[in-house]
């Protein structure tokens, strides 16, 4: 364990620097949620993604925003990162991704993987891909029913394998959305992963967000905390790639243990989304609300957007309800992920508090 004194001191750093993020945000991780269609249906969906029609842009829109994005930021340090619904099955997902890939965009995507093989693991080295996570929640039984697709599992870890075959790729990591009813599947899936030569094992627990608030019995406790952290420590200490999301802050004794760096929400400072729509937003994750809507490319250019808007995701939630504003931690926690705040009752649904410290 890192020693409390350098972890106190690298936090006051943090604060000091997310301050400076507050008044002249960085762009570096640009969202671009290329459908809502989905062929699986998760439980935990937070965009509620499926069997869904929704207006969606057009490959030449997104060309010509990306080349604007070029103009106006340079792409230097930027990293599209390309999620749905699920991307793939865009017929002109291709043809987006080499424009992207021409002007020199870095970018990853986050894929269930079910429509990959060989072929397109190809075609997805050859426009550019360097990164992708795919997501497996579970066993086989127990992932199939998480995601409601049958043969989901199998086809998904057939993806990964073509993806390893075909090789060349800068990072190929599995993520497992941890809930109440898979914790216990952990070991089983080390075992899987740990035989396959992905580069990283991503950990999250499910969010209280999305189509999860209808299922409560998904839910971790706090029990299931406290051992999923635990799990992922202990993996870490062992030299072994396994890591916690970018969700949540810890308090002293987790934090940089489970994962490379400390605690920090970078929605709207760091990180822009497009969504299928042309809508600019913060982390797609964020309730979708009016409010949160901070323009449309289709009719704003996304730097004037990103210069003198995003008002709402530039300040201290913790400064929004009593129980935050007298906390300890709140100058480590700032009131925890724009995604998991209760815009109505001016709370965090997610807090560590008197569950890990």
């Amino acid at each position: 364990m890192l020693d409390v004194n350098i972890k106190k001191e690298h936090m006051k750093t943090l604060e000091a620097y997310r301050a400076g993020l507050m008044i002249k945000p960085q762009l570096r991780h640009l969202f671009l949620e290329l459908t809502l269609r989905c062929n699986e249906k998760c439980l935990h969906c937070g965009s509620s993604c499926g069997d869904v029609s929704s207006e969606e842009l057009t490959a030449q829109q997104y060309a010509k925003f990306l080349a604007e994005v070029k103009g106006d930021f340079g792409t230097k340090d930027k990293m599209l990162c390309i999620t749905g619904g699920e991307p793939l099955l865009r017929k002109d997902f291709f043809d987006i991704m080499a424009a992207a890939h021409e002007l020199g965009f870095r970018w990853g995507m986050t894929s269930n993987a079910t429509l990959i093989d060989d072929s397109t693991a190809r075609e997805l080295k050859r426009v550019g891909m360097g990164t992708i996570s795919v997501s497996i929640d579970g066993l086989e039984e127990t992932h199939d029913a998480f995601r409601r697709t049958h043969g989901g599992w199998q086809r998904a870890m057939n993806g990964i394998e073509s993806l390893l075959r075909v090789g060349g790729f800068k990072h190929v990591q599995v993520t497992t959305v941890v809930t109440h009813q898979n914790i216990g599947q952990l070991d089983e899936l080390y075992k899987i992963f740990n035989e396959m030569e992905i580069d990283s094992w991503r950990i999250i627990n499910i969010e209280p967000i999305g189509r999860a608030k209808q299922h409560a019995d998904l839910l971790l406790t706090p029990e299931d905390y406290r051992y999923m952290f635990e799990y992922i420590r202990n993996k870490r200490i062992a030299g072994e790639p396994v890591t916690y999301g970018c969700s949540h802050y810890l308090g002293m004794e987790y934090e940089r243990e489970v994962r490379d760096w400390y605690y920090l929400c970078t929605a709207g400072t760091y990180i822009a989304s497009i969504m299928a729509n042309g809508d600019i937003t913060a982390c797609l994750d964020i309730e979708r609300r009016p409010e949160f809507i901070q323009g449309n490319i289709l009719t704003d250019r996304f730097k004037d957007v990103w210069e003198n808007k995003f008002e709402i995701f530039r300040k201290n939630l913790s400064e929004e309800n009593e129980k935050c504003r007298i906390c300890a931690e709140k100058c480590r926690c700032h009131g925890d992920s724009y995604h998991s705040w209760d815009f109505d009752n001016h709370e965090p649904q997610v807090c560590f508090k008197d569950i890990l410290f």
